[in-house]
């Protein structure tokens, strides 16, 4: 088997291709050199030929390693954004119209930002503010709050309180998430309750509306959800066509806004 050196910057794009022309030769070589076959008047090449080859022209080249893990991240990023785009439309009543999940901002808003949360994600806490100052300056933006509490059972705790508090009204669910957003502490319950009176709820219907299964139910479909997005953790965006895993700043998140709202 010969493999000409013109052609090995071609075959050597990605490592995937790389990787099937050396098993190729390896497995094709060593029987044709046993013949004593010759191509084009070559001696047919085994598989040490192939990667002296190989090696060296990497060596002489190093630039196309770059060039083929930048080809091969290009392909991934690609790859997931459209499995991304085929859950989203697969999943979007769950997603955009959980009657479950809160929804702020302009409820009849023509781009909506679904946010997967935990109370005590520190990012979460960070991009709180970005969040909160993204949809008040845009008055045609739909936000929806998925409780995802993935940080240890006093996370639970929270969502779960939080999710109990909205049987008081959609008003007070939005203060109560506000607060455990700022809040310092580590959310253990005694705190968790302190919040929930210290914005106003009636603190016995609330333990009473934390232990409803449905509230647990809510929290386990979120979790399903969350794991059929391929969510990765806290916090994760959902805007337009587009899933964001990780905090974003407030320009990047305006962009992303901007281009859900140009597609449609």
């Amino acid at each position: 088997m010969t493999i000409a050196r013109d052609n090995l910057k071609q075959l050597l794009k990605n490592f995937r291709t790389l990787a099937v022309v050396v098993a190729a030769a390896a497995a094709v070589a060593p029987g044709a050199a046993a013949q004593g076959v010759a191509n084009d008047g070559g001696a047919a090449m085994d598989r040490s030929a192939v990667e002296r080859i190989v090696r060296d022209y990497i060596l002489k080249n190093p630039e196309i390693v770059m060039e083929a893990i930048q080809a091969l991240r290009d392909r991934e990023r690609m790859a997931e954004a459209e499995n991304d785009r085929q859950a989203l439309a697969s999943l979007a009543d769950r997603i955009f119209r959980d009657p479950a999940s809160p929804v702020g901002g302009n409820p009849d808003g023509d781009v909506t930002v679904v946010e997967f949360f935990d109370y005590r994600c520190g990012v979460c806490k960070r991009v709180h503010p970005i969040v909160k100052e993204l949809v008040a300056g845009d008055p045609k933006i739909r936000r929806v709050y998925k409780e995802w509490p993935i940080l240890g059972p006093n996370s639970v705790i929270a969502s779960r309180a939080a999710l109990a508090s909205r049987r008081q009204g959609d008003d007070r669910y939005f203060a109560f998430h506000d607060a455990m957003m700022v809040a310092k502490s580590g959310l253990e319950e005694p705190a968790i309750l302190q919040i929930a009176k210290s914005v106003g709820l009636d603190l016995a219907r609330l333990q009473k509306d934390m232990r409803d299964p449905e509230i647990e139910a809510i929290i386990r479909r979120n979790y399903e959800l969350a794991e059929a997005l391929n969510l990765n953790g806290t916090p994760s965006f959902l805007i337009g066509d587009r899933i964001i895993r990780g905090g974003q700043d407030l320009e990047s998140m305006r962009k992303l806004v901007a281009d859900a709202r140009k597609a449609k």
